[in-house]
């Protein structure tokens, strides 16, 4: 049996959510900015230490998490507004598309530390998990507790388990 979309559904597909929009735009000013300031430290135009200076690396912490969560809302919104799994498909190569960008600028500035996998990489990779995903309802719950749970539990098979032993050498990989 197919359903038809509730009306609320139906209204909410001419719907832009400006507040949602502003937030995208701030993460986008506030990431410009902190990349500018770190590629003039990168030319020594200024000196900041963007991997242990505390006021960098909560910027850095709060601006991918501020992205997360805008990809995140504008993704249950799409879903409630019904998205076809093309106009899905052509979102996600954008992102997709761009996440090979960065890679490929990355390794040519930086040959031996590019970024093989980085936030759009990962938001490629959740996009699809959520799309998947989108209709567990109660089961996410369990799923998101797992996910937690994981980083604990590989943690302590690798300091204490079987693998221990191996975990220098996946360390220096």
């Amino acid at each position: 049996l197919k359903r038809k979309p509730s009306v609320f559904i139906h209204a909410m597909t001419r719907q832009r959510f400006d507040s949602l929009d502003a937030l995208r735009g701030l993460a986008m000013v506030w990431m410009t900015a902190f990349h500018f300031v770190f590629d003039l430290n990168y030319y020594k135009l200024v000196t900041q230490d963007f991997y242990r200076d505390p006021f960098w690396t909560w910027q850095r912490t709060l601006i991918v998490s501020l992205f997360l969560l805008c990809a995140g809302m504008g993704q249950a919104i799409a879903t409630a507004q019904g998205q076809s799994w093309p106009r899905f498909w052509r979102r996600w190569a954008q992102v997709a598309g761009a996440a090979l960008l960065v890679s490929a600028g990355s390794w040519l500035v930086f040959p031996n530390s590019f970024i093989y996998f980085g936030v759009l990489h990962g938001l490629a990779l959740m996009l699809i998990v959520v799309r998947l995903t989108a209709r567990w309802g109660r089961w996410l719950w369990l799923l998101g507790a797992l996910a937690i749970a994981s980083k604990f539990i590989a943690e302590s098979v690798l300091q204490t388990g079987a693998l221990a032993q191996f975990a220098d050498a996946m360390n220096s990989m």
